[in-house]
């Protein structure tokens, strides 16, 4: 940005005293930043002798091209005479853009083997987990898999941190979305293999066992692999990664290029057309070809389908017509036959979306009982393999029905990262299912192993906790369907707070019963209208990388997230779930009151009183909602009311944010109106450059996953049984 400022600066005869000191200022500047930068640089330098030398290179060009810019844009004193000789960026604006050119180059040579060396770290971390991963396989007695588990869930958190440090930084929506799936799978097989394979070391002889926990490792070890291809941008073998298309990506594409025929005749041929819409009918046959679409929407959509292709001949025929000859009365049918076109396509999209989500929905509600589970427990604890057998045909029906819906949902999910969870979600569905099966033949043959019953729950609760996030994603794909959250990436993948607790004495985490979320109801609707009325208030904003702006909509989503817990729908599942959540909500207010204090310096306007005065609010509320969700309840009815509490005061929050927003906004406006109601922002604060050294602070707006559940693991090993 500086460096931009400094090459567009346009020649003058007349140079002011004011327009010298600001070049010199940000000359100096970018020498200031660019001596900061070189710091960092050298030290992973020295931290990493492979790439040293490379590393002092790039490092030793940057400063030396800081320093030259610094001394070109040294002005200040051209007004005396003596100073004539002097070489500036007046009398050498070559040597600036020089200059500039090889900054430029050398910075981006610093990141690239900065990012190397974080690649090949995270690569390391693998390798030895994959080593670990080989000796637990291998192990035969108790003793020796407490120790060799114990190594392993440390280099486990270690792969955590680098992992989630990368997902931070990803760019990409798609890779961040497949980055998260595979670190889900990782955290929560971290603990299936610790209960599978404390199965097999009781029970070596059991086939079923042994299944179970091989299915375990070999999900690991895709799942490893698969953050391997993330983070270096690869394939095994070169090959390329074919991603299916849905029904919506395609219809999307295929009206995109029918709306371009107004701006160009010539751009594509028909054939192309006619082969797109081709792909998007053939992947509606996943619906009319389920057994588990109603005959009502099939036959709708078989009718849209004809129509389309209707339709396309008409377009195709105006189309060649139009190419001949462009007369008004043609190019008028030609927008009708665009129109009805994209009309047809819009009515294919609503009724896949609505045959996907009814399904969805319908099942939802179904299977929301675990009655198989419950069952699977039952009878598996009672040693009845022939229960246990028919129940197991019973959860593989079920199992298919929601693999099947994943499938159906993906078609229609919307964006990107929403396509990538149902993915997830369908992988997921397919693996675990089995899993609990064996887990539960394993069970029936050792009816007294508290062991096999242990193992049983845990996969029995991932299987619970996947039914209980698709309605989270079916929430969501509705949301972009109806334009409620669009594009928006909000906190999807959420840390799950309350499993994450390292404190080893804390009370068992809870959910709230039927009567308890009937009570607290009102307060949770009221919740969620305060976020639909933040969401509409950060969508004024011209700006959207404001950085109030960003607090406010991560607030939002948080705050969407606890409403979602009030229905026992969502991602916080338990209360300490919430209590966390609230923790960082708070947290998130905490900033948003440190950004609006920096707003209010460059503020000389009647509202800067009003403005301090509801930021010192925030600020007070912030510190309440803290002290409550740190607060320690034994309980039922004192944890109901702490619970009642944090979504209260996180009520009074959001009401307060939306009063906030609009008076920012609002003194934004003004000063682009030309009221100067700003003062000028300087072009370099010292307290901006601390604020950017510190980029890699624990306080992010994404947790690593699962760390300290897998901290807990760790812990927790103490207490196996060592028979």
């Amino acid at each position: 940005s500086q460096i931009t400022t400094l090459i567009n600066h346009k020649d003058k005869p007349k140079r002011s005293d004011k327009t010298l000191q600001a070049i010199q200022r940000v000359g100096q500047a970018v020498n200031l930043a660019v001596g900061r930068f070189v710091t960092v640089g050298e030290a992973i330098a020295n931290e990493n002798h492979e790439l040293k030398e490379e590393m002092s290179v790039a490092c030793i060009e940057a400063r030396r091209a800081g320093e030259t810019i610094a001394q070109l844009t040294d002005v200040a004193s051209l007004d005396h005479p003596e100073s004539d000789s002097h070489i500036t960026i007046f009398t050498d604006k070559t040597g600036v853009v020089k200059a500039a050119r090889l900054l430029l180059s050398s910075v981006t040579k610093v990141l690239v083997l900065a990012d190397r060396i974080v690649i090949k770290q995270i690569i390391t971390s693998r390798n030895k987990v994959l080593a670990t991963m080989e000796q637990l396989e291998k192990v035969s007695s108790f003793q020796e898999f407490v120790q060799i588990f114990s190594q392993f869930g440390n280099e486990m958190v270690e792969f955590a941190h680098l992992t989630g440090d990368r997902q931070n930084d990803l760019k990409d929506e798609k890779k961040k979305a497949r980055m998260a799936a595979s670190r889900a799978v990782l955290e929560k097989c971290t603990m299936m293999l610790l209960t599978a394979s404390k199965t097999c070391l009781r029970h070596p002889d059991c086939e079923s066992a042994r299944i179970n926990k091989d299915g375990v490792f070999h999900r690991m070890r895709l799942a490893l692999e698969q953050v391997i291809e993330i983070v270096t941008d690869s394939r095994p073998n070169g090959e390329n990664e074919v991603a299916p298309i849905s029904i919506y990506s395609g219809i999307k594409e295929f009206k995109n290029k029918v709306e371009g025929l107004r701006e160009n005749l010539y751009f594509l041929s028909k054939e192309n057309l006619s082969t797109m819409l081709e792909v998007i009918l053939e992947h509606t046959e996943d619906f009319t070809d389920s057994a588990y679409t109603s005959h009502e929407h099939r036959e709708h959509i078989l009718e849209l389908s004809k129509q389309a292709k209707m339709e396309l001949e008409q377009l195709v025929s105006v189309w060649m017509q139009a190419q001949n000859q462009k007369t008004k009365d043609l190019m008028e049918d030609l927008e009708v036959a665009i129109l009805k076109t994209c009309q047809c396509m819009n009515e294919l999209k609503r009724e896949v979306h609505s045959a996907a989500t009814s399904l969805a929905a319908d099942l939802l509600k179904y299977h929301t009982d675990h009655m198989v589970l419950k069952a699977l427990k039952i009878t598996g604890v009672e040693g009845n393999l022939e229960a246990v057998a028919e129940y197991t045909c019973k959860l593989s029906e079920q199992k298919e029905q929601l693999v099947e819906m994943c499938r159906l949902l993906r078609h229609v999910s919307g964006t990107e990262p929403l396509e990538i969870t149902c993915i997830h979600a369908e992988d997921t569905f397919q693996v675990t299912g089995p899993q609990i099966i064996s887990a539960a033949e394993t069970l029936a043959l050792h009816p007294s192993s508290k062991i096999a019953k242990e193992n049983l729950e845990v996969f029995c609760e991932a299987w619970e906790s996947q039914l209980s996030d698709m309605s989270m994603l079916l929430r969501e794909i509705n949301d972009v369907f109806e334009g409620r959250r669009g594009e928006k990436r909000v906190y999807l993948s959420l840390p799950r707070p309350g499993k994450h607790n390292a404190n080893l004495k804390a009370l068992k985490p809870v959910k709230l019963d039927t009567e308890e979320q009937a009570k607290i109801a009102k307060l949770g609707l009221e919740l969620h209208l305060l976020t639909s009325d933040v969401d509409s208030e950060t969508e004024k904003w011209e700006d959207q990388e404001n950085e109030i702006v960003q607090h406010g909509q991560g607030m939002s989503s948080m705050a969407y997230s606890m409403y979602l817990f009030t229905r026992g729908e969502g991602l916080l599942k338990t209360t300490q779930d919430l209590f966390h959540q609230a923790e960082i909500f708070a947290a998130e207010g905490t900033k948003l009151a440190s950004a609006l204090h920096a707003f209010s310096d460059q503020v000389h306007d009647d509202d800067k009183p009003l403005l301090l005065l509801e930021a010192e609010k925030l600020v007070s509320m912030c510190k309440q909602l803290q002290i409550t969700a740190k607060a320690s309840v034994q309980g039922k009815s004192a944890t109901f009311t702490k619970v009642d509490a944090c979504i209260l005061k996180t009520r009074n929050m959001m009401t307060l944010l939306c009063q906030l927003l609009p008076l920012c906004c609002k003194l934004l406006r003004k000063n682009k109106a030309g009221n100067s109601c700003l003062k000028p922002a300087p072009p370099w604060r010292e307290d901006r450059i601390r604020t950017g050294t510190n980029a890699h602070t624990p306080e992010r707006r994404t947790e690593t996953f699962g760390i300290k559940s897998l901290e807990n693991h760790v812990t927790n090993i103490t207490f196996l049984e060592s028979k």
